[in-house]
């Protein structure tokens, strides 16, 4: 088949032959372009989603340990001369007794033996500065507990909680199995002593660990000499010291070791008890008790073993006491892991296992319905005037192009002007949901006004037109007939724009919705704080729990937002009009 085409000077028709090699050559490349682009595209698509999947993957991996936590039963005696000394059984009097000096009571009860301040204060540290609040809050319920003994729940701290999410140490536990190993006391300072060299495996290990320790330290060295800085040439020397000392006691296989922090830690479990090892040999081992003995005539002989704490305790924030009273807890089956209600139910705090979201989830609908109340009246008039009722001259045009440029401008402008007017020249509260709320309708203003009028255009004219027809005067005709039926895509527009607003930190930290609230906020003129800026205030701080909080919250966030995008495509689809 032919194809005749006029030639561009108009004179000659030309043929051209669609089954040539030729044109059969052009139609396989473009069909090989089309499949290539539809691939680019295919390909463009599949990266941007797995993207999204391993940022979301890696957002609920961190966050979902927060939504768990663990707390230590115990039963403790509710003394009547500490809550209510006078019997009055009076409320303040109730809420202000010391509950946390009853945890710590009932808790060195369940670990007796504990002797010396220093361990006294490493095992009051698995307890939250919060411990005694369930005590609290059930002797104010029910004050006939006053006088009994309870059995609840005792919030851990964050430390202790992180371990038993398995952000610790990993044990390893070796059994004696030649010899009898006799201990010289039942707490302090002690020596265990073995009939044969059962300790000469773990004396190997601690060989070998410091083999890699001067291992790395000569490495460091090296790679400081290949950047041959002049600075670095003490810290050169220091380094190659230290190797050196420590590959002398390795080549030592038989020379008795003093155990330090950075390597990891031994210890020995033996007749009910725990030794914490500072000083290692063949036969014999020195250290610290840190779970008490039983006595001799009480033990069982020869049941003894070797515990390797294999995350050296300067790498870790638990330390090696804390883990055992921990996992002599975890064994008695006295650590339940719940849901943590806390952390939608509590305001911040410098505690990370006492903050929670709940002050900053108010603070952000507190915003939200000042921004809702402030920006869709005006955006709804602004679009029906600009639509409807405005004459189309230079001054409209000029409305409309800032309209659009608004919608395209940094937040953070909006909160410098929020700044300037709100709070220096109005003198409104600061970090206050009202200012929060009116710097957001200024942002999300423009987009409602641009939505309203698109769905405002999308009415037929004949609706109007009809109306007019009827006898209806121009605002009748558009707000009794034509507003109601753009008002689904003027709600979707709405939620869209209120999502963009909750999601908005730069403008609140403008206005200073930064700072540190405790209290939940009870109306739109006290200190609050919002959902983002939450998120960003956690993700500063040092202490780990918060990182798991930051993701938590973030994961709230999102939940939050798919929500509302997911009503607002409802929305559109449920009232959705085809003309």
């Amino acid at each position: 088949m032919t194809d005749n085409s006029i030639d561009p000077t108009g004179v000659l028709p030309r043929r051209i032959d669609v089954r040539s090699p030729a044109s059969s050559a052009r139609l396989r490349a473009r069909y090989r372009a089309d499949t290539r682009f539809r691939w680019y595209g295919v390909a463009a698509l599949a990266i941007a989603t797995s993207f999204l999947a391993v940022l979301i993957a890696d957002i609920f991996a961190k966050g979902l340990p927060a939504f768990w936590q663990h707390s230590l039963r115990l039963d403790v005696p509710l003394s009547a001369g500490i809550i209510d000394p006078e019997g009055k059984r009076d409320r303040t009097m109730l809420l202000g007794a010391d509950y946390m000096g009853m945890a710590k009571s009932a808790l060195a009860g369940a670990v007796p033996g504990i002797e010396g301040r220093a361990a006294k204060k490493q095992l009051n540290e698995i307890l939250s500065t919060g411990a005694g609040d369930e005590l609290r809050n059930a002797v104010v319920s029910n004050p006939a507990l006053i006088g009994q003994t309870v059995s609840t729940k005792l919030l851990l701290s964050d430390t202790a909680d992180l371990y038993l999410k398995g952000e610790g140490t990993r044990i390893s536990q070796t059994a004696g199995t030649r010899g009898i190993a006799t201990p010289s006391g039942t707490s302090g300072e002690i020596t265990v002593l073995t009939s044969a060299n059962d300790f000469s495996e773990a004396l190997q290990a601690v060989k070998k660990d410091l083999q890699s320790k001067a291992t790395a330290l000569v490495a460091e060295a090296d790679r400081l000499e290949r950047l041959k800085s002049s600075e670095a040439a003490e810290r050169i020397g220091v380094l190659r010291a230290e190797a050196k000392e420590l590959q002398v006691r390795v080549d030592n296989p038989n020379s008795d070791e003093s155990l330090d922090p950075n390597i990891p830690s031994r210890l020995v479990a033996i007749n009910g008890g725990l030794v914490k090892v500072t000083k290692l040999s063949n036969s014999g081992i020195t250290g610290g008790v840190i779970l008490p003995l039983a006595s001799a005539s009480d033990a069982q002989p020869g049941t003894w073993q070797v515990q390797t704490y294999e995350t050296p305790e300067s790498n870790r924030n638990v330390k090696d006491a804390v883990v055992a009273y921990l996992e002599r807890f975890r064994i008695q089956g006295q650590i339940e892991k719940g849901f943590n209600w806390l952390f939608f139910t509590a305001g911040d705090s410098r505690e990370p296992e006492l903050a929670g979201v709940r002050g900053a989830i108010v603070g952000s609908v507190l915003t939200l319905l000042v921004t809702l109340g402030a920006c869709l009246p005006i955006g709804v008039l602004a679009a029906i005037y600009l639509e409807k009722f405005a004459p189309k001259n230079r001054l409209t045009d000029f409305i409309e192009i800032n309209i659009n440029n608004l919608a395209a401008v940094p937040s953070i402008v909006f909160g410098l002007l929020g700044l300037a007017i709100f709070l220096n020249f109005f003198g409104l509260p600061r970090s206050a949901p009202l200012v929060g709320g009116l710097v957001l309708a200024l942002l999300v203003l423009p987009t409602i006004i641009i939505t309203a009028r698109a769905a405002l255009k999308s009415v037929p004219p004949s609706i109007e037109e009809a109306a007019l027809g009827v006898g209806a005067s121009k605002q009748q005709a558009i707000f009794h007939h034509v507003l109601p039926l753009a008002m689904p895509g003027i709600m979707t527009g709405s939620i869209i724009g209120m999502a963009h607003a909750l999601g908005e930190t730069a403008p609140l930290l403008m206005i200073g919705m930064v700072a540190f609230i405790v209290d939940v906020p009870q109306s739109i003129t006290e200190s609050a704080t919002a959902l983002p800026v939450q998120i960003y205030l956690w993700s500063d701080l040092p202490e780990p729990a918060f990182q798991a909080k930051t993701a938590a919250a973030i994961i709230v966030l999102l939940a939050v937002l798919f929500i509302m995008n997911g009503t607002a495509i409802w929305l559109r689809k449920k009232f959705e009009k085809r003309w």
